[in-house]
Protein backbone atom coordinates (compact mmCIF):
# COMPACT_ATOMS: atom_id res chain seq x y z
CA UNK A 1 0.00 0.00 0.00
CA UNK A 2 1.79 3.06 -1.00
CA UNK A 3 1.12 6.51 1.32
CA UNK A 4 -1.19 7.90 -0.85
CA UNK A 5 -3.44 5.06 -0.19
CA UNK A 6 -2.41 5.22 3.81
CA UNK A 7 -3.55 8.42 3.78
CA UNK A 8 -6.76 7.98 2.18
CA UNK A 9 -7.51 4.62 4.45
CA UNK A 10 -6.12 6.66 7.96
CA UNK A 11 -8.91 9.86 6.73
CA UNK A 12 -11.91 7.50 5.97
CA UNK A 13 -11.19 5.50 9.59
CA UNK A 14 -10.66 9.16 11.76
CA UNK A 15 -13.39 11.33 9.45
CA UNK A 16 -17.10 11.49 9.63
CA UNK A 17 -19.87 10.06 7.48
CA UNK A 18 -23.34 11.22 7.33
CA UNK A 19 -26.02 10.85 9.48
CA UNK A 20 -28.75 7.93 8.56
CA UNK A 21 -32.36 8.84 8.75
CA UNK A 22 -34.48 8.75 11.64
CA UNK A 23 -36.60 6.10 10.85
CA UNK A 24 -33.28 3.94 10.02
CA UNK A 25 -32.52 4.35 13.19
CA UNK A 26 -35.46 3.89 14.79
CA UNK A 27 -35.91 0.61 12.54
CA UNK A 28 -32.34 -0.67 13.81
CA UNK A 29 -33.66 0.32 17.45
CA UNK A 30 -36.89 -2.32 17.00
CA UNK A 31 -34.51 -4.89 15.08
CA UNK A 32 -32.36 -4.52 18.53
CA UNK A 33 -35.18 -5.12 20.57
CA UNK A 34 -36.70 -8.11 18.61
CA UNK A 35 -33.27 -9.54 19.17
CA UNK A 36 -33.30 -9.29 22.79
CA UNK A 37 -36.50 -9.79 23.86
CA UNK A 38 -37.39 -13.32 22.76
CA UNK A 39 -36.29 -16.05 24.99
CA UNK A 40 -36.17 -18.25 22.55
CA UNK A 41 -33.44 -15.98 19.97
CA UNK A 42 -32.02 -14.26 23.37
CA UNK A 43 -30.51 -17.61 23.60
CA UNK A 44 -28.90 -17.14 20.80
CA UNK A 45 -28.01 -13.57 20.74
CA UNK A 46 -26.84 -13.55 23.86
CA UNK A 47 -23.16 -14.91 22.56
CA UNK A 48 -22.65 -11.62 21.87
CA UNK A 49 -23.19 -10.46 24.71
CA UNK A 50 -21.05 -12.65 26.32
CA UNK A 51 -18.35 -12.06 24.57
CA UNK A 52 -18.21 -8.48 25.39
CA UNK A 53 -18.96 -9.51 29.03
CA UNK A 54 -15.55 -11.38 28.75
CA UNK A 55 -13.79 -9.38 26.77
CA UNK A 56 -14.55 -6.16 29.43
CA UNK A 57 -13.28 -9.04 32.46
CA UNK A 58 -10.39 -9.45 30.14
CA UNK A 59 -9.39 -5.57 29.09
CA UNK A 60 -9.69 -4.78 32.54
CA UNK A 61 -7.71 -7.17 33.77
CA UNK A 62 -4.58 -6.12 31.64
CA UNK A 63 -5.16 -2.46 32.45
CA UNK A 64 -5.16 -2.90 36.33
CA UNK A 65 -1.57 -4.99 35.82
CA UNK A 66 -3.19 -8.11 35.80
CA UNK A 67 -1.76 -11.10 33.66
CA UNK A 68 -4.47 -12.60 31.25
CA UNK A 69 -4.31 -16.82 31.29
CA UNK A 70 -7.20 -16.69 28.64
CA UNK A 71 -10.96 -16.68 27.99
CA UNK A 72 -13.34 -19.35 27.46
CA UNK A 73 -16.78 -18.68 25.72
CA UNK A 74 -19.63 -21.87 26.13
CA UNK A 75 -22.79 -22.86 23.88
CA UNK A 76 -24.91 -22.16 27.37
CA UNK A 77 -23.47 -18.36 26.87
CA UNK A 78 -21.79 -18.64 29.65
CA UNK A 79 -18.02 -17.28 29.86
CA UNK A 80 -15.32 -17.61 31.93
CA UNK A 81 -12.20 -15.16 32.31
CA UNK A 82 -8.71 -16.15 33.93
CA UNK A 83 -5.92 -13.82 34.71
CA UNK A 84 -3.37 -13.93 37.68
CA UNK A 85 -2.44 -11.42 40.00
CA UNK A 86 -2.99 -10.13 43.52
CA UNK A 87 -6.36 -11.84 44.82
CA UNK A 88 -7.51 -8.73 46.68
CA UNK A 89 -7.50 -5.00 46.01
CA UNK A 90 -8.39 -2.54 43.07
CA UNK A 91 -7.31 -4.10 40.53
CA UNK A 92 -9.48 -7.52 41.38
CA UNK A 93 -12.53 -5.60 41.80
CA UNK A 94 -12.26 -3.69 38.77
CA UNK A 95 -11.75 -6.99 37.02
CA UNK A 96 -15.05 -8.42 39.04
CA UNK A 97 -17.30 -5.16 38.18
CA UNK A 98 -16.20 -5.05 34.38
CA UNK A 99 -18.13 -7.80 33.20
CA UNK A 100 -21.71 -6.90 33.40
CA UNK A 101 -21.13 -3.20 33.01
CA UNK A 102 -19.27 -4.03 29.98
CA UNK A 103 -21.82 -4.25 27.07
CA UNK A 104 -23.94 -0.98 28.47
CA UNK A 105 -20.67 0.83 28.52
CA UNK A 106 -18.99 -0.11 24.39
CA UNK A 107 -22.81 0.51 23.74
CA UNK A 108 -22.38 3.82 25.57
CA UNK A 109 -19.20 4.70 23.58
CA UNK A 110 -20.26 3.34 20.60
CA UNK A 111 -23.35 5.59 20.80
CA UNK A 112 -20.98 8.42 20.82
CA UNK A 113 -19.32 7.56 18.34
CA UNK A 114 -22.08 6.96 15.98
CA UNK A 115 -23.40 10.62 17.02
CA UNK A 116 -20.64 12.32 16.27
CA UNK A 117 -20.65 10.55 13.02
CA UNK A 118 -18.17 7.88 13.12
CA UNK A 119 -19.50 5.21 11.75
CA UNK A 120 -16.61 3.71 10.37
CA UNK A 121 -13.71 4.15 12.98
CA UNK A 122 -16.87 2.38 15.08
CA UNK A 123 -16.77 -0.78 12.94
CA UNK A 124 -12.81 -0.71 11.86
CA UNK A 125 -12.70 -0.42 16.21
CA UNK A 126 -14.75 -3.20 16.42
CA UNK A 127 -12.79 -5.67 14.30
CA UNK A 128 -9.69 -4.84 16.21
CA UNK A 129 -10.81 -5.71 19.37
CA UNK A 130 -12.18 -8.57 18.49
CA UNK A 131 -9.12 -9.59 17.33
CA UNK A 132 -7.34 -8.77 20.20
CA UNK A 133 -9.68 -10.56 22.23
CA UNK A 134 -9.30 -13.80 19.49
CA UNK A 135 -5.70 -14.40 20.80
CA UNK A 136 -6.83 -15.13 24.37
CA UNK A 137 -9.44 -17.05 23.43
CA UNK A 138 -8.74 -20.53 24.72
CA UNK A 139 -11.80 -23.16 23.69
CA UNK A 140 -12.70 -23.85 19.97
CA UNK A 141 -17.02 -22.51 20.51
CA UNK A 142 -15.06 -19.58 21.98
CA UNK A 143 -13.26 -19.17 18.49
CA UNK A 144 -15.96 -19.97 16.34
CA UNK A 145 -18.38 -17.12 17.83
CA UNK A 146 -15.43 -14.24 17.69
CA UNK A 147 -14.27 -15.36 14.21
CA UNK A 148 -17.75 -15.11 13.20
CA UNK A 149 -18.56 -12.13 14.74
CA UNK A 150 -14.87 -10.53 13.27
CA UNK A 151 -15.89 -11.52 10.05
CA UNK A 152 -19.42 -9.77 9.96
CA UNK A 153 -17.65 -6.67 10.56
CA UNK A 154 -15.17 -6.97 7.94
CA UNK A 155 -17.58 -8.05 5.37
CA UNK A 156 -20.05 -4.86 6.69
CA UNK A 157 -16.68 -2.84 6.40
CA UNK A 158 -15.42 -3.47 2.96
CA UNK A 159 -18.11 -4.97 0.77
CA UNK A 160 -21.03 -2.91 1.79
CA UNK A 161 -22.12 1.05 1.13
CA UNK A 162 -22.53 3.98 3.73
CA UNK A 163 -26.35 2.94 4.10
CA UNK A 164 -25.58 -1.06 4.74
CA UNK A 165 -22.53 0.42 7.28
CA UNK A 166 -24.58 2.80 8.80
CA UNK A 167 -27.49 -0.08 9.77
CA UNK A 168 -25.12 -2.33 10.69
CA UNK A 169 -23.30 -0.05 13.36
CA UNK A 170 -26.46 1.51 14.87
CA UNK A 171 -28.10 -2.42 15.23
CA UNK A 172 -25.05 -3.65 16.88
CA UNK A 173 -24.99 -0.14 19.34
CA UNK A 174 -28.58 -0.79 19.77
CA UNK A 175 -28.04 -4.27 20.63
CA UNK A 176 -25.49 -3.31 23.60
CA UNK A 177 -27.35 -1.15 24.79
CA UNK A 178 -30.78 -3.33 25.41
CA UNK A 179 -28.70 -6.63 25.39
CA UNK A 180 -26.47 -5.14 28.47
CA UNK A 181 -29.83 -4.43 30.50
CA UNK A 182 -31.16 -8.06 30.58
CA UNK A 183 -28.26 -10.33 32.07
CA UNK A 184 -28.18 -8.49 35.81
CA UNK A 185 -32.19 -8.88 35.81
CA UNK A 186 -31.46 -12.95 34.82
CA UNK A 187 -28.94 -13.03 38.06
CA UNK A 188 -31.03 -11.54 40.02
CA UNK A 189 -33.92 -14.13 39.13
CA UNK A 190 -30.98 -17.11 39.64
CA UNK A 191 -29.97 -15.67 42.93
CA UNK A 192 -33.72 -15.02 44.26
CA UNK A 193 -34.07 -18.99 43.70
CA UNK A 194 -30.20 -19.88 44.75
CA UNK A 195 -28.46 -20.06 42.04
CA UNK A 196 -25.21 -18.29 40.75
CA UNK A 197 -23.68 -18.68 44.09
CA UNK A 198 -20.28 -17.42 42.50
CA UNK A 199 -21.60 -15.03 40.63
CA UNK A 200 -19.63 -11.40 39.74
CA UNK A 201 -21.79 -9.95 42.63
CA UNK A 202 -20.92 -12.45 45.40
CA UNK A 203 -17.18 -12.62 44.08
CA UNK A 204 -17.39 -8.57 44.61
CA UNK A 205 -19.21 -9.15 47.79
CA UNK A 206 -16.49 -11.00 49.11
CA UNK A 207 -13.57 -8.85 47.78
CA UNK A 208 -15.46 -5.36 49.42
CA UNK A 209 -17.80 -6.55 51.96
CA UNK A 210 -20.45 -5.09 50.22
CA UNK A 211 -23.68 -6.97 50.05
CA UNK A 212 -24.42 -8.50 46.17
CA UNK A 213 -27.54 -6.48 46.07
CA UNK A 214 -25.72 -3.40 46.23
CA UNK A 215 -23.47 -4.73 43.47
CA UNK A 216 -26.87 -5.99 41.18
CA UNK A 217 -27.89 -2.25 41.95
CA UNK A 218 -24.68 -1.45 40.84
CA UNK A 219 -25.00 -3.29 37.41
CA UNK A 220 -28.55 -1.96 37.60
CA UNK A 221 -27.61 1.05 37.33
CA UNK A 222 -25.13 1.14 34.92
CA UNK A 223 -26.89 -0.55 32.33
CA UNK A 224 -30.36 1.47 32.69
CA UNK A 225 -28.09 4.86 32.45
CA UNK A 226 -26.38 3.65 29.71
CA UNK A 227 -29.50 2.85 27.42
CA UNK A 228 -30.77 5.71 28.47
CA UNK A 229 -27.67 8.45 27.65
CA UNK A 230 -26.94 6.18 24.44
CA UNK A 231 -30.63 5.97 22.95
CA UNK A 232 -30.68 9.67 23.47
CA UNK A 233 -27.31 10.19 21.51
CA UNK A 234 -28.46 7.68 19.31
CA UNK A 235 -31.83 9.28 18.28
CA UNK A 236 -30.37 12.96 18.38
CA UNK A 237 -32.19 13.93 21.01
Amino acid sequence: MDSTHATDLWDRVVGTQPDPSTWLVVLTAVVALAAVAPYGLWRVTRNAITIAHEGGHGLVALLSGRRLDGIRLHSDTSGLTVSRGKPTGIGMILTAAAGYTAPSLLGLLGAWLLAAGHITALLWGATALLAAMLVMIRNAYGVLTVVLAGAAFVLVSWLTGPAVQAAFAYGVVWFLLLGGVRPAFELQRKRRHGGAPDSDADQLARLTNVPPVIWLGFFHVVSLCSLTGGGRWLLGL
